[in-house]
């Protein structure tokens, strides 16, 4: 009866060939992404999810929150969370014991046989803190996976932001390429027939090599950009993928304020849910040092006397009284109140130096847009009609479409700085809606079943908004 109520061990090796094919064969249209998305437009959030005309940011971030390997990781550890707490504050299992003592000399039954059984009765509340504290662990685990899974949406963000810019000044860099070829056939002519002089058409074909190796160099920015954001995604690099460029922001700037990261930061949020652990560590601590009650039932058989009756036992915390479990739980305390005071100093000079970067950058592109911009358009207008009147020189071209290329990187450069500082700020102030991930007792394979994730059905599950 005793072993019947024992579990029993059953081995489960590691299989990475499975896993690989696993893993190669995943792609966003998978059913699991589209299950995922589906969730999403059932709780009202906005979740078009449409692969048709290639992968968007948006549909990106779903794909990052069903398939990124940190997070499935994060996903586990919290469901290692759950099962300790499902399991909190047991009572201890009850002991049997028998004594056999025997006479050294004489008599005629000369063993003394004494069984008793023993149950602790915990009187202390030791177990009931012990379950708070291990709901609160809990609790803050789950805090730490949204952190996290936000955390992610924000290195894809960035991730793709910077592959949209090198992809976008790869095809600028193309269309500037391909005005210099048109004018290098003209220009070796009008050389050939003496009309200018040749180091001027020369120019020309050394200004079209360097075009070709910067747009060589940022083919290549891009091509090292997307396998990163393929690794976040978590797709093989030789998934079918098709990316929609883009450098535009996703959130609102005005809505990431300091006082919104009171409500929405996830770091402070998982911050209190440690304090509160720790809090829940100290009422353990203190619970302690209180004695259970340990009784139970004692029968002798002495010599053919038959004695009856119970044992009990009370510690008496005189000497130890858990005095250092008691003194460490104070000091943790201490530090997790202090680390949730200065996170919230830091967060709101974080917040203060990314609004002025994003302001600064903000301006400078305003700049390139109503000033340069415009200026750099007409410059290189007015250099080909002075041309095609035979007024002007060829230099006075190619240094026009030289600062309209130079102009077109640097508006690309403003909108992804503007870009990325807003990701920052919606990093540090936290998502509009800040919940919980789902208890990982349902959710993570792992709590309720031993056994890890290892197909995508699995993941999808595991995925909360």
């Amino acid at each position: 009866m005793l072993l019947a109520g024992c579990q029993s061990y059953q081995p489960k090796p590691l299989d990475l060939a499975a896993h690989r094919d696993t893993w190669l064969a995943r792609t966003p249209g998978d059913e699991p992404v589209g299950v995922f998305a589906e969730k999403l437009a059932e709780e009202g959030k906005p979740s078009a999810f449409d692969l048709s005309d290639g992968l968007s940011l948006a549909e990106a971030e779903v794909v990052a929150l069903v398939f990124n390997p940190d997070l499935r990781l994060a996903r586990l550890r919290a469901g290692v969370a759950s099962a300790t707490a499902e399991h909190a504050g047991l009572w201890q299992d009850p002991q049997f014991g028998v004594d056999f003592l025997s006479m050294v000399e004489g008599g005629s039954n000369p063993f003394l046989i004494t069984p008793g059984l023993s149950l602790t009765i915990p009187i202390s509340g030791r177990l009931e803190a012990e379950k708070a504290r291990a709901d609160a662990a809990v609790a803050a685990e789950l805090t730490r996976v949204a952190e996290q899974e936000w955390q992610t949406r924000i290195e894809v963000r960035r991730a793709w932001l910077t592959w949209s810019a090198a992809t976008l000044k790869a095809e600028q860099t193309e269309r500037l390429l391909a005005s210099i070829e048109s004018l290098v056939g003209s220009t070796t002519r009008l050389a050939d027939a003496g009309e200018i002089v040749r180091t001027e058409a020369a120019l020309f074909t050394i200004e079209q090599a360097s075009q070709r190796q910067t747009m060589l160099r940022y083919r290549g920015e891009a091509a090292e950009a997307e396998q990163e954001l393929r690794t976040l995604l978590g797709l093989s690099p030789a998934a079918p993928l098709e990316l929609v460029p883009t450098v535009a922001a996703v959130m609102d700037p005005d809505e990431l304020t300091p006082d919104a990261a009171t409500d929405r930061s996830l770091t402070l949020a998982r911050l209190r849910d440690e304090y509160e652990v720790a809090e829940q560590t100290l009422r353990r601590e203190v619970r302690e040092q209180y004695p259970d009650l340990t009784i139970g039932p004692l029968a002798e058989f002495d010599r053919g006397d038959t004695l009856l009756g119970f044992s009990l036992s009370l510690p008496i915390p005189l000497l130890n009284a858990n005095k250092q479990g008691i003194a460490e739980a104070h000091a943790e305390r201490e530090f997790a109140r202090a680390a949730f005071e200065t996170a919230y100093e830091r967060l709101v000079g974080s917040l203060a130096v990314t609004q002025t970067r994003f302001d600064t950058i903000r301006e400078q592109r305003e700049v390139i847009e109503t000033e340069i911009a415009p200026l750099v358009d007409r410059q290189l207008a007015d250099a080909q009609n002075l041309l095609q009147l035979g007024e002007g020189g060829s230099l006075v071209l190619l240094e026009s479409l030289t600062r309209v290329g130079q102009t077109q990187m640097s508006l690309i450069d403003a909108r992804l700085g503007e870009s990325l500082a807003i990701a920052r700020l919606a990093e540090l102030v936290g998502p509009p809606t800040a919940q919980p991930v789902d208890d990982p007792n349902t959710n993570t394979p792992g709590a309720a079943d031993p056994a890890p994730a290892t197909n995508e059905g699995d993941a999808a599950r595991e995925v909360t908004p």
